[in-house]
């Protein structure tokens, strides 16, 4: 039988149309951490002459670098250029440990480290960038650690819009000796899953952007179940977990997800299933898929906010 092409419709390999002209493309930064550490980075911002709705902050896993976020396998894919497209400045940071700060903090950072370096860096760049209406952050596995503890902080110096995590459970899915550290990075298929959700260049383009994980970060990671509780009951801004379809180092089952949520004390908590994606998502198929998702998220936290009745003043 013959197959029917449908007006419109392309193959996921097939090239993407040409964008039309928009903002400028990312470009390198340097940030202000504190303690002389200088945190690294890409920033991507709406053309010139935009004010950004909102500043989304993009924190990589374990192992990886901020170029996770910016996908050139292939046109549309990466997270930068869709967000500064859509209205919003993206700056997607080496986390402390990663990139310039490397040399400063060899051992890298424990998680109460790395909220104080975030914190002072986004600081610094509130002090000479326009924010729009506030901080959106949005983080992928071992990111997401760093994103819920900001978040419970509760010290940035612009509002906290929401959070938008993936990668990232509360119970682990496999043997804690399994899981990847310093010098060992664990199982390679459990981070990518099946090959075919990834163009073929995502993976030349992935050896690119690992770099190896602090001893630090590395060992407070098994203490992760018991930390996340305690953060969460302090993160009063709404939250969105993304669960690949393929995700294989957390637990993401109806008990392990009511788990997760049950000490959240967000005003609104979200749980999205993300088909015919694996771990690195932002580097699959799927990662514009789940770019747009996160930006509406962004988008109905924007909403809410600004559809809030009036408070009254007390008298």
């Amino acid at each position: 039988m013959q197959a029917v092409s449908s007006p419109g419709l392309t193959r996921p390999d097939s090239p993407a149309p040409t964008p039309p002209d928009g903002p400028p493309g990312p470009r390198e930064l340097t940030l202000d951490g504190g303690e002389g550490v200088r945190l690294s980075g890409l920033l991507a911002e709406p053309e010139a002459g935009q004010a950004p709705r909102a500043v989304v902050v993009a924190l990589h896993g374990s192992g990886m670098r901020a170029g996770y976020f910016d996908n050139r396998a292939r046109p549309g894919l990466s997270l930068l250029e869709l967000g500064s497209r859509l209205g919003c400045t993206v700056l997607a940071l080496d986390r402390p440990g990663y990139g310039a700060s490397a040399a400063a903090l060899p051992d890298g950072q424990d998680l109460a480290g790395q909220t104080a370096t975030l914190g002072s860096a986004l600081a610094d760049f509130a002090g000479r960038w326009p924010t729009g209406a506030g901080f959106f952050l949005l983080a992928h596995s071992g990111g997401g650690r760093l994103a819920l503890s900001t978040a419970a902080a509760d010290a940035l110096p612009v509002p906290l819009i929401g959070l938008d995590l993936s990668g990232l459970g509360g119970a682990f899915a496999v043997p804690p000796d399994e899981l990847p550290g310093a010098g060992a990075p664990g199982a390679w298929r459990r981070h990518w899953g099946q090959l075919r959700l990834y163009p073929p260049e995502a993976f030349r383009e992935g050896q690119r952007l690992v770099a190896p994980v602090p001893v630090t970060e590395a060992r407070e990671t098994l203490s992760w179940p018991r930390m996340y509780p305690q953060l969460a009951a302090r993160v009063r801004v709404p939250v969105r977990f993304t669960f690949a379809e393929q995700e294989q180092w957390w637990r993401s089952d109806e008990e392990a997800v009511r788990a997760l949520l049950a000490p959240l004390a967000a005003p609104r908590a979200v749980v999205d299933r993300l088909s015919d994606a694996g771990h690195n998502i932002s580097l699959g198929w799927a990662a514009r898929t789940y770019h747009l998702r996160a930006l509406a998220f962004l988008e109905e936290c924007l909403l809410a906010h600004a559809a809030a009745p009036p408070r009254h003043q007390p008298s």
